[in-house]
């Protein structure tokens, strides 16, 4: 399964080498020159995010200790699926055991799965989880952030009951951080969300087109100049991006100061853009294209060379040639395409080598048609000759190491978080099985049951608040 190269290190003093680092994390192979991640020894506690914001070491997840007993394990690793016992304590696995064998700590919670399929949460690289393209919101309320966050807790519930445990969410209202807050403290049932915040255009862009030049409109940043995209990143940055999401249309200058400001903070950065502009995020460094929109040839031996990976999000398109008869009255859609153009698209990038990731693109109502949409995706990449278990490890391990987490999430390992799905049948082999969703543990909790979505349990506290003056 491809995986992003690590760049070399330059030659630094003996002294400077203690400091640095013991080991280099993956980083994407476009350069990032001041990930600040090399200068994190070992031993530090951070945030589970990309930011890595060093923390306390104060236990973290829920109390105790889960074990799921007698299930088929596909653990995401590319191993053979063996019927094993997975030990969850607080929010971590900490070991695979052989069936027959009562290794985990006592009073753990035991759980009979035998006959399911344990594997890794689903991954989804691309939602809008507050975005208010439904005709029955009145227009008022479509940037509205109360209504907004309705709306993104509304969509989590779908996500975490089809199984789909982290949400890479490239476009929402400023509100997104706090509703990834309340999931991340286990106030909300939901899965992951790893957000950019708002998108970042230009003037007349995908997403802005025939708004006007007002620097704010709901989920996006118009920005106009090399200057105001570096201060459009850093925006985002300051209110909690954990990578950054641009849009054509851009200028050289535009996308190459976005791109080098996002990368000296640490942060990734994905384009929706076409054509030409294709071109020009990559010569700009960016990690990752997303959709299959049209390119040349030379653009996709340019993204394998550079390591630039694509998310090809087909099933949206599928959907608006469906439900409309194609993709109209767009300025930044100027080019014919339909549902063989963009299978063409992503033959040609399964060809080239170009690593490749799922994401779903719903919009509007269409999250409430999962987990149908997501499979569907998984079948597209099938289509174009990528093998079931293949497919399952893109939408696990692959999309944990394009969000910069597969230290943490994507495969069942000791020292990972416990983001589990299980399901009845046999997903490696029939990808309709993952409509059986049976139980989802998200960081250590159950938060679905019998494919039912559970509210966290409530904490209670007989103590007067904690004064803040």
């Amino acid at each position: 399964m491809p995986t992003f190269p690590i760049r070399a290190m330059a030659r630094r003093p003996a002294a400077a080498l203690l400091f640095v680092m013991a080991a280099v994390p993956s980083l994407s192979a476009q350069d990032r020159a001041a990930d600040r991640r090399r200068f994190l020894a070992p031993t530090s506690q951070t945030t589970d995010d990309p930011r890595r914001v060093l923390i306390g070491n104060a236990p973290r997840g829920p109390d105790g200790s889960i074990v799921l007993v007698g299930g088929r394990v596909f653990d995401g690793t590319g191993a053979a699926i063996r019927d094993m016992n997975v030990v969850i304590e607080r929010n971590k696995i900490t070991r695979l055991v052989a069936p027959g064998t009562a290794n985990w700590p006592a009073g753990a919670r035991v759980i009979d799965v035998k006959g399911m399929t344990v594997m890794p949460g689903l991954i989804d690289l691309h939602t809008h989880l507050t975005d208010g393209q439904i005709a029955t919101i009145p227009p008022p309320l479509v940037d509205n952030i109360a209504d907004g966050m309705l709306r993104g807790m509304e969509r989590m519930r779908f996500y975490i009951e089809s199984g789909i445990t982290t949400t890479r969410d490239v476009g929402s209202l400023d509100g997104i951080f706090r509703l990834r807050a309340w999931v991340s403290d286990h106030r909300l049932t939901g899965p992951r969300i790893f957000a950019a915040g708002r998108l970042i255009t230009g003037p007349g862009g995908h997403s802005a087109e025939g708004l006007g030049s007002a620097p704010d409109q709901g989920n996006f940043r118009i920005a106009s100049g090399a200057d105001d995209w570096r201060k459009a990143v850093r925006e985002q940055f300051d209110r909690g991006a954990d990578f950054i999401k641009i849009t054509s249309h851009f200028s050289r200058d535009e996308v190459r100061a976005g791109i080098e400001e996002a990368h000296a903070l640490g942060l990734r950065v994905t384009c929706d853009c076409e054509t030409f502009y294709i071109d020009w995020a990559v010569d700009a460094g960016v990690d990752m294209i997303e959709h299959p929109l049209p390119r040349s040839d030379e653009a996709i031996q340019k993204m394998v060379s550079r390591g630039v990976a694509s998310d090809p999000t087909l099933v949206p398109y599928q959907i608006i040639f469906d439900d409309d008869g194609g993709y109209f009255g767009s300025t930044s859609r100027r080019f014919t395409f339909g549902k063989e153009a963009n299978l063409d698209v992503l033959r040609r990038l399964k060809k080239a080598g170009v690593t490749l990731g799922v994401g779903t693109d719903l919009i509007s109502d269409w999250y409430r048609r999962l987990p149908g949409p997501y499979i569907t995706e998984l079948k597209n990449l099938v289509s174009v000759g990528i093998t079931v278990p293949e497919v399952l490890g893109i939408a696990t391990r692959t999309n944990a190491t394009l969000l910069d987490m597969d230290d943490k999430l994507g495969t069942l390992e000791p020292g990972k978080l416990a983001d589990i799905l299980v399901v009845r049948g046999m997903p490696d082999v029939n990808l309709d099985d993952l409509t059986k969703v049976e139980l989802v543990i998200r960081d250590g909790e159950v938060v679905v049951q019998g494919g039912v979505a559970v509210m966290p349990k409530r904490s209670r506290t007989d103590a007067a608040p904690a004064k803040r003056y």
